[in-house]
């Protein structure tokens, strides 16, 4: 229930002759009126009494605008979450393309609330509702991109993949739209899409193609290591001009399977995006992810089979985490081996993943340890073969006598 100050000025705004200069008045002092314990419950019945007065449309709209722009002036993420879910509910029950400009201003509001709280997935869902397509709001390509990349941003913070990849492709169309260019198919790998979006841009200065540059080798590094991922650091690392990028060393290291020691890492760290960095649901960042993938595909290269707990002292994980992330990429077909779970032992398998589900499972029978233990039975029992040939050959009553041939 709104405070009894905000509850007599409300009453004397719609009594006044000039409601919207009234409602702009209010609006303008609310600071000095309301207190903190009683201003969602006050701007809330403003709301309400705003759509429920005779305001002419362009009234209406002016004073929701100045609502929402207070509204955000206060920067506390639950009174906007509270305020701005209760406003649209208002709006809802209005004329359905009446107030398009300001249901999208709301939704943002909220999601910047969501995005500060962490609440990833409400931030999302609220982004996805706001009205791009409607033939009577203008919406420019950049806004739509706009609003999809953070979109994407969120829903990968909560390793929604597939949700991610819907409003990614809606954004791959949108920029080869805008290009001229050939919208890659769904199946595109999102490793690609940089290599694909660089050969499809016009000619730009060489500071410009070294910045793309860079870019593509963070986006590159950040990736999850694979056949996919290997195949992009390939390609970057040999361009001649990605030796002058900051971000070569690490570039080489991970093209040529070499371990990462923590220090290149965290120099690699300062010069990414705050976005980079942030936290997945599972309290770790994309660029902890991804160092530990590598390590865990630069230790196949160096040893046949490592103990559980060896390889998390490698990795900077306990030994159940090295585990699991070693059961994963071999599911996923990133690497190639198989793990003896009695013995806690993992066993590598030469050779590069072909990136395909289930494929990175190496049967026990066809292991290298296997394969040389039969190579040495067979040479054993050649050797024999031909000593008891021999045998027959040069002494016939020796054999006869004494061996069972």
């Amino acid at each position: 229930m709104a405070s009894p100050k905000i509850s007599e000025l409300l009453a004397e705004a719609k009594g006044a002759t000039d409601q919207a200069a009234a409602y702009d008045s209010l609006l303008e002092n609310l600071k000095s009126y309301s207190t903190p314990p009683t201003v969602a419950a006050d701007m809330k019945a403003i709301a309400s009494s705003i759509f429920s007065n005779d305001l002419r449309v362009v009234a209406l709209r002016s004073v929701l605008e100045r609502f929402i722009a207070v509204l955000r002036d206060f920067t506390n993420a639950d009174l906007s979450v509270d305020v701005g879910q209760h406003t649209l509910d208002i709006i809802a029950a209005q004329p359905s393309a009446t107030f398009l400009d300001q249901v999208a201003s709301l939704r943002e509001l909220i999601a910047d609330a969501h995005e500060s709280n962490e609440d990833f997935l409400e931030a999302a869902k609220v982004l996805s509702e706001i009205p791009l397509d409607a033939a009577q709001r203008k919406v420019t390509n950049d806004e739509r991109v706009g609003v999809w990349v953070r979109i994407v941003r969120n829903y990968l913070e909560v390793d929604d993949t597939t949700s991610a990849e819907t409003y990614l492709n809606k954004l791959k169309n949108v920029i080869f739209t805008v290009r001229a260019s050939r919208t890659p198919s769904a199946s595109s790998s999102a490793l690609a899409a940089p290599t694909t979006t660089s050969a499809s841009r016009p000619p730009c200065r060489e500071d410009e193609r070294l910045h793309t540059l860079a870019m593509a080798a963070r986006c590159a590094i950040l990736a999850p290591a694979g056949p996919l991922r290997s195949r992009a650091l390939g390609r970057l690392y040999k361009d001649e001009r990605a030796v002058n990028l900051d971000e070569f060393g690490m570039l080489e290291k991970m093209f040529l399977d070499r371990l990462l020691a923590p220090a290149e890492v965290e120099k690699f760290a300062q010069g990414l995006a705050p976005h980079q960095l942030a936290t997945t649901s599972d309290g770790s960042t994309v660029l902890a992810k991804a160092v530990v993938e590598h390590n865990l595909l630069g230790a196949s290269r160096l040893y046949s089979n490592i103990g559980f707990e060896a390889l998390g002292v490698l990795l900077g994980l306990d030994a159940s985490r090295a585990e699991d992330t070693t059961a994963k990429m071999i599911e996923q077909g990133r690497l190639v081996g198989r793990i003896d779970q009695i013995e806690e032992v993992i066993w590598f398998e030469g050779g590069e993943a072909s990136g395909e589900k289930g494929s990175g499972r190496a049967e026990v029978k066809v292991g290298k340890e296997m394969r040389h233990w039969d190579a040495n039975v067979q040479d054993l029992a050649e050797e024999v073969e031909n000593v008891t040939n021999t045998l027959q050959r040069e002494c016939p009553e020796f054999v006869a006598a004494t061996l069972v041939v």
